[in-house]
């Protein structure tokens, strides 16, 4: 049997649904275009993308009306608190590019800097810097923007093929406004990247388009050290495909190879130029106290909290970290499409079971999707009433909630 070759069209061939999955029939399963007429494909690509568009721009204007509504008079302006913590960090490698060296305080203690965040999205805020003239800062800000754009658009067309219109409409409104942190969103932050390349990678994989998964995957792991997810769910995917064909192909085997390949070299990069080895993860512990400790120090935290907690901040990450477990066991008790779950389930795993500041937690879990996979194919089943305001529920509060945390809560997220 021939491989399968990469495609690009918008439309959809048939293929087996995923286990889990509804059955496609009129309205259904993926993309099924009308082909009763030539379309150009930017015709055709409009007619698909119009629905995540207007997610977007409903979404980013509503989540900046409700922050400019949640300011203070007198305190730093809605550009400055779109530039808060790590925005700063990202826009100093865009300008400043990397230091050569450690970075120690004034008593001589080791602490972070730049070389601990990846490099992928300063590019890219470098690149709109040169492309549209305007100073750093504003272009991380468009750099964050276009890539949610193309984020919750990959989302809404992943989630057509794996379900349907209506669940990947429900889907793109859940990642895009309705998490408790979804504020990042209209930030100078990496997730929408990260984000971006994720879905890419699992759409790419899901249409056989292995080398281009590959690349996608490699840069994923180059946007946030997360990115290991991409990799292992390409890899879950390369697999299920030589298991299917009960032999070795060569493309998807080329694509999990290439995936692997971006993060190391990072990591490699950074320890010759410190002259240390494991130089990145001394900078991760040395500046935020992030490393490995297989879930003791969330652990501690729900149990301590959930016990004596008196910190509506504390109670509430607490809360909703348990509610995004449970959602992803729901979602793996649905069995959905395994690449989707590994990628989620390591993320969730990578975000749980490292020590570092609790209210960045909800922000790390970004990504996932996992646990909103379920929520979404309920609603989609429900009555259009329900549905929308059940999700202009969501919305609003998890765009108040970022605001709170940017204008009022005085720690990072």
């Amino acid at each position: 049997m021939d491989e399968p070759t990469e495609e690009y069209a918008l439309t959809v061939i048939d293929e087996p649904r995923i286990p889990g999955a509804p059955p496609a029939g009129p309205g259904r399963g993926a993309l099924d275009e009308n082909t009763s007429g030539p379309r150009s494909f930017a015709e055709r690509g409009a007619r698909l993308l119009w629905p995540p568009l207007a997610v977007y721009a409903g979404t980013a204007v509503l989540q900046l009306l409700v922050l400019s509504w949640m300011i203070p008079p007198g305190g730093p302006s809605l550009r400055d608190r779109l530039l808060q913590w790590d925005a700063h960090w990202y826009v100093d490698v865009a300008a400043h590019g990397y230091p050569d060296s450690f970075t120690y305080t004034p008593e001589g203690d080791l602490t972070g800097n730049t070389l601990a965040f990846f490099p992928l999205y300063p590019g890219l805020v470098r690149i709109v810097h040169y492309l549209t003239g305007t100073d750093y800062e504003t272009a991380g800000l468009i750099a964050g923007h276009l890539a949610t754009c193309v984020a919750l658009c990959v989302l809404y067309v992943l989630m057509a093929r794996l379900y349907d219109r209506r669940a990947a409409l429900v889907m793109t409104v859940l990642v895009g406004g309705a998490q408790p942190m979804s504020v990042v969103f209209s930030m100078a932050y990496s997730e929408t990247l990260f984000l971006a390349l994720a879905a890419g990678t699992l759409l790419a994989a899901h249409r056989k388009a292995w080398l281009t998964a590959g690349l996608l995957a490699c840069l994923t792991s180059v946007t946030r050290p997360a990115g290991i997810a991409a990799i292992a769910a390409l890899g879950v995917a390369a697999l299920l495909e030589m298991w299917q064909h009960r032999r070795v192909l060569y493309r998807p085997l080329v694509a999990s190879v290439l995936a692997c390949v971006g993060m190391p070299l990072y990591l490699l990069w950074v320890g010759n130029r410190l002259g240390q080895i494991d130089a990145w993860f001394t900078i991760q512990d040395a500046g935020w106290g992030t490393k490995w400790d297989n879930g003791d120090a969330v652990w501690h935290f729900l149990t301590d909290t959930l016990r004596n907690g008196d910190q509506w901040i504390a109670v509430s990450t607490a809360v909703l970290i348990i509610a995004a477990v449970i959602g992803s066991l729901v979602a793996l008790n649905r069995r959905i499409w395994p690449p989707l779950a590994v990628y989620g389930l390591s993320i969730l795993v990578m975000t749980l079971c490292q020590s570092n500041y609790y209210h960045s937690k909800l922000r790390l879990m970004i990504p996932t999707l996992l646990f909103f996979v379920p929520l979404a194919t309920v609603l989609a089943r429900a009555r259009t009433k329900t549905a929308v305001l059940v999700l202009g529920g969501m919305c609003l509060f998890g765009m108040w909630y970022g605001a709170y945390m940017l204008t009022t809560w005085h720690y990072g997220i």
